[in-house]
């Protein structure tokens, strides 16, 4: 039987009331692929000038541990 795919995610909310700059989103993605994250969602916020990016990546055993620790030390 297939596991179950486990997933993390990541959100960020760049730019400012004057806007997003292009370049500003393009390192952002360009730095988040790097790292192994997939953009599956962009979107500007109601009544915003600024941009919403959501992420997902393949959970790994290292990561869910490392947040169990946390979770325990709180």
């Amino acid at each position: 039987m297939d596991e179950i795919k486990k997933w993390e995610y990541q959100v960020l909310t760049i730019g400012s009331v004057f806007g997003t700059k292009d370049e500003q989103i393009s390192a952002t993605l360009n730095a988040w692929g790097e790292d192994g994250w997939e953009v599956f969602n962009v979107y500007t916020p109601s009544n915003s000038s600024k941009v919403t990016i959501v992420a997902k990546r393949p959970l790994t055993e290292a990561v869910r541990r490392q947040r169990s620790r946390l979770q325990r030390d709180w």
